[in-house]
């Protein structure tokens, strides 16, 4: 998670004699400021108040222009904001009720001593609380802070942020009531025991941010163990996209993905789902590649995970580095680390080479230098073309699993939703900066929804009774 592009709000008063606003825009331009926004608070023959929006690069940047404009003669800094920090103030979510209570008939019917009839109902057939209870339209957002994207390890409090900006994701994209839980737990199988005493009150888990490897475990576990959809968004939902995208890009330069050489590098979390992702679309020559070089199935490696990697992908025993399985390559997909794919290795690839540089803050290889080298450019990044993003997917493929009351989230469904994404495009407009819908596409979660409850009831893990038209 990157900490470029700052935005702060600097109130100054200005003495009119001593100090230009001239001064103080020439300062914020030295430091690489951007200005967007001047507004005059308090005004007078002598002096002005005003509030200035300053979009900053970095932290250091944004101390050397506040250093710079206090050593102004005239200049007084009255109040320093972080306009990042200001819509964080109390949390970004807050529960309200569905309806008031107004006088004595209606408390006894929302509580006492009438909501004992309905309490009755519901332990006598568990089912009911689907239709009684807030089960049936809501998600927990659970992590337990050990691999937040772009930070890594954080406390379970510092998580929260992000877990409660997916909540109001879900609820503005898909009307999904959403809770965000960071769990002080880092056993594994404690966390599984947490996750699952919590079934009675949510219709679905999304979990995110966690470890990987043990995020495997976790998901395998509440999957087989949980009759509610478990989707651990990190691995699936980045996948879900990449291979969105991935079709929409070999639509334009004509290529069969069977018949694509397909080099995924980095093989953690989200490089194994894309990877299986892939798999199941059709995909049959997939190398992985790590720190280690290729992966390969005559190795055993410390995690089971690479053990399955190279027991199902890597056909031709190709070995060594990036610079040398990417030869011939058609499509790379970067899940790794900054600049670690070079031009020179770009052009060992095969015609209209497709690359899908997603790490994050800074992508395998800067779009400015590889656009020339390439034909279909994506990154995780929201300044670029092509942005391989999670919202596009979870809110969606939640709203589908709910509304027909999935007991799973399973390959089919996954799939579905890739091709749902992919086909919010229209050929006519599809092109190379346009292989990837943008996140506030008001098609894509209609489109996902629909295609997610007609894999769930055609693989038969939706339990709601379908509508016979």
């Amino acid at each position: 998670m990157t900490q470029s592009n700052m935005h702060i709000i600097l109130r100054l008063e200005i003495n009119k004699q001593n100090s230009s606003f001239g001064e103080i825009a020439t300062i914020i331009s030295n430091a690489k400021g951007d200005l967007t926004a001047i507004d005059v608070i308090k005004e007078s023959p002598e002096t002005t108040v005003r509030d200035l929006t300053i979009k900053v690069g970095n932290k250091d940047g944004q101390e050397t222009m506040i250093q710079s404009i206090k050593e102004l003669d005239g200049v007084v800094i009255q109040h320093i904001s972080d306009r990042t920090f200001l819509v964080h103030l109390g949390g970004k979510i807050e529960v309200r009720p569905t309806l008031s209570i107004d006088n004595r008939e209606e408390l006894s019917h929302v509580y006492t001593p009438e909501v004992a009839r309905v309490c009755t109902a519901i332990d006598e057939d568990p089912s009911l609380a689907h239709n009684l209870t807030i089960k049936r339209n809501a998600v927990a957002v659970i992590s337990d802070g050990s691999a937040v994207l772009g930070l890594g390890k954080l406390k379970p409090e510092a998580a929260m942020p992000v877990m409660e900006g997916k909540a109001m994701l879900f609820k503005q994209l898909a009307d999904i009531n959403a809770y965000p839980l960071c769990l002080d737990e880092e056993n594994a199988e404690n966390l599984i025991q947490i996750i699952k005493s919590l079934r009675p009150t949510f219709g679905g888990i999304n979990l995110e941010d966690i470890s990987s490897p043990r995020c495997f475990e976790i998901e395998a576990r509440l999957k087989e163990e949980l009759d509610i959809p478990i989707f651990h968004d990190d691995q699936h939902g980045t996948a879900i996209v990449v291979l969105a995208g991935i079709l929409n890009a070999i639509k334009l330069v004509r290529k069969d993905l069977r018949h694509c050489k397909i080099v995924v590098c980095g093989i953690g979390a989200a490089g194994i789902s894309i990877t299986q992702m892939l798999l199941k679309a059709g995909a049959e020559n997939i190398v992985g590649v790590d720190k280690e070089g290729a992966i390969t199935k005559d190795v055993q490696y410390e995690n089971p995970m690479w053990i399955w990697y190279g027991e199902n992908t890597n056909p031709n025993h190709e070995r060594g580095a990036l610079p040398t399985v990417i030869e011939d390559a058609d499509i790379f997909i970067g899940v790794a680390a900054a600049n670690i794919l070079r031009v020179e290795d770009i052009k060992k690839m095969a015609d209209d080479p497709i690359v899908f540089a997603l790490a994050n803050p800074d992508p395998e290889i800067a779009p400015e230098i590889a656009n020339p080298y390439v034909r279909v450019m994506a990154t995780g990044r929201s300044d670029f073309p092509n942005q391989v993003n999670n919202v596009l997917c979870f809110p969606g493929i939640f709203r589908g699993a709910l509304d027909c009351k999935a007991s799973t989230i399973n390959d089919e469904m996954k799939l579905a939703a890739a091709k749902a994404i992919a086909d919010s495009i229209p050929e006519d407009e599809l092109n190379e900066d346009y292989i990837i819908p943008g996140v506030f596409n008001k098609n894509v979660v209609p489109n996902i929804k629909e295609a997610v409850v007609e894999a769930a009831y055609a693989t038969g893990v939706a339990q709601n009774k379908k509508d016979i038209e």
